[in-house]
């Protein structure tokens, strides 16, 4: 509370003290006008300040009656009002209202902690988020080492060398599943156990999260998994080709449904995911712009479309990792690259899917317009700057397995 309003209430509570014709409110009146200070600091000191009002039974002053209703409504508006520490949101920390209905106390929440290595041994890693990292199944695979093309040279063919993941690709298995029900709990770890086989031996992700929650670490993340194939994306400063080598593959065991919104994974998979995602972002600097779905990055090369492969389409549970709805960035495969869509695609993909590219187009179109240039002309443009820097990419990793 300001200064000056503490003072002027402070006054007004003095001179209702001072009428003496003024008897005690009736009680109905006084519980009607408490009820309407939501702070229990300040309805306590409004019922001190009307109990000490003189007991004499004279005549009820008007005065006296209206000064106390100013008082009320000036409390009311004070205790309602935003406290000056209040902050807009920046990053993950917040300065939150000091003053709330269970009292006051200044609350700050703090930036995420720093995520540190807690125990290492051959079998498994723990972190000090409650992340544990099995390490039985982990195998070697080609070292990570990729080029990136500056987002502002769009001329740029030669790239810049990179060792350490730039991103994230989330993927699903869709393996058969069992009910996942106790009943079924011999059959659930046994078909766990055959999908972490299969996987490890195509080297097909870096991480597998099965339908019990655990983290398998199978490609290291010093090396590529071949998760991506085909695939691109970009942020403001890089662009991405091929994201074997750039980008980390994480999975979860589960099977989804085309353009399906809500997501097939269990609680478990969730908080384990958020979990790893954590650490991987912290350890290697990954913005949460580059946290994104298979669906968002495949491409297919042989017709120039978008979504050769659709896992996790529209229901990627964005905001239960702690991160942005990345469903709502443009997509650059689009916007960037020239890619194109189909009716197959926006069907598949589902609405969330859908309108990154919608944005997408949007942002084609506008480009294609500032560049005094007609839209199939413009898209042709970057199609062949596509060509020139996947032909890059190619010829710097020859003979490196670009499946998926």
């Amino acid at each position: 509370m300001s200064p000056s309003i503490r003072q002027y209430l402070i006054e007004i509570g003095t001179r209702i003290s001072n009428e003496r014709q003024a008897n005690r409110p009736a009680r109905p009146f006084v519980e009607w006008l408490a009820g309407s200070i939501t702070s229990p600091v300040q309805r306590l000191r409004f019922l001190r300040g009307v109990m000490s009002l003189p007991k004499k039974q004279h005549r009820r002053s008007y005065r006296s009656w209206l000064l106390l209703s100013w008082l009320v409504v000036l409390l009311v508006i004070e205790v309602q009002r935003p406290s000056p520490w209040t902050r807009p949101s920046e990053g993950i920390g917040l300065w939150r209202n000091a003053e709330d209905r269970h009292g006051t106390a200044a609350v700050r929440v703090a930036p995420q902690p720093e995520i540190w290595l807690v125990d290492k041994t051959d079998a498994f890693e723990t972190y000090s988020n409650g992340l544990r990292i099995e390490n039985r199944f982990s195998v070697a695979n080609r070292t990570r080492s990729y080029l990136v093309f500056s987002a502002s040279r769009p001329n740029d063919i030669v790239g810049e060398r990179r060792f350490v993941p730039a991103g994230i690709v989330f993927h699903t298995t869709e393996s058969p599943q069992a009910p996942f029900e106790s009943r079924h709990n011999s059959s659930l770890k046994r078909i766990a156990q055959s999908l972490l086989a299969a996987v490890r031996l195509k080297r097909s992700y870096n991480f597998l999260i099965d339908r019990f929650g655990r983290v398998y670490r199978v490609v290291r993340e010093a090396d590529a998994a071949n998760h991506a194939g085909n695939s691109v994306w970009a942020d403001p400063h890089w662009l991405y080709l091929s994201l074997n080598q750039s980008f980390l593959g994480i999975s979860f065991e589960t099977e989804t449904l085309p353009g399906q919104l809500e997501a097939t994974v269990k609680p478990a998979q969730v908080q384990a995911a958020a979990l790893l995602t954590g650490m991987l972002r912290q350890r290697y600097s990954i913005p949460a712009g580059n946290c994104v779905t298979h669906a968002q990055v495949s491409v297919n090369i042989s017709n120039f479309l978008v979504g050769y492969h659709t896992d996790w389409a529209s229901s990627f549970p964005f905001q239960q990792l702690g991160l942005p709805d990345n469903y709502a960035i443009p997509l650059p495969a689009v916007s960037v690259f020239g890619f194109e869509c189909d009716s197959v695609f926006l069907r598949q993909g589902g609405v969330r899917l859908s309108k990154g590219v919608m944005l997408a187009e949007q942002v084609l179109g506008a480009r294609a317009a500032a560049a005094h240039a007609s839209l199939a002309a413009y898209r042709n443009g970057l199609q062949t700057k596509y060509w020139s820097q996947l032909s890059a990419v190619r010829s710097d990793a020859t003979g490196m397995d670009l499946q998926e």
